[in-house]
């Protein structure tokens, strides 16, 4: 690994949940909430885009460092609480349900209750990329301007489906506890 490699040490870190299992399976065993390997999937593939572009050197180096200096602890969040409900999303589509799917109540009503917030720091990360990209650009690396773009349409994603989805699964979690309940 590169020693400017932390932000991956930092990631592996927390790729291990606090009851020991890992994050990406999608299957939802006992019906807990994991994140979505495809999700994870790509947020590997963003730090490693983000490592590429450190060792670019030079400004565009230093435009990297801003970059993550800003997108570590959104990253760190959304795995807390925006991506995990998601893992819910094929049994809740099933009409599943099981009093252990309460568990993510707490996850989204936190992503209710910060998505302004998140939603700010998207226009951070946007400004970050934004700078990285003219740095690239005059350094004539296409490859990270292509990742730098890449990076709004994530963050546009997140906006415009994973979000108001996860918030969806806590909606529907609630529901049928309700109903359960009756």
């Amino acid at each position: 690994m590169p020693q400017h490699g932390a932000i991956f040490e930092v990631y592996g870190r927390r790729r291990a949940r606090s009851d020991g299992r890992a994050f990406g399976n999608t299957e939802v065993k006992d019906m807990k909430p994991q994140i979505p390997q495809p999700l994870t999937t790509e947020h590997q593939k963003l730090h490693r885009r983000l490592d590429a572009a450190l060792d670019a050197g030079g400004e565009i180096a230093d435009a990297t460092r801003r970059l993550i200096d800003v997108m570590h602890p959104h990253f760190v969040r959304e795995e807390e609480i925006a991506m995990p409900p998601l893992g819910l999303l094929g049994s809740l589509s099933r009409g599943e349900y099981d009093p252990e799917m309460d568990r993510v109540l707490e996850m989204t009503d936190a992503l209710g209750a910060e998505l302004p917030v998140m939603l700010k720091e998207h226009e951070a990360i946007r400004e970050a990329a934004a700078s990285l990209s003219r740095a690239a650009e005059s350094a004539g690396r296409n490859d990270i301007v292509d990742f730098c773009a890449d990076l709004g349409v994530h963050a546009a994603t997140e906006e415009e489906v994973l979000y108001p989805a996860a918030l969806l699964v806590g909606d529907i979690v609630r529901r049928r506890r309700e109903n359960d309940a009756d």
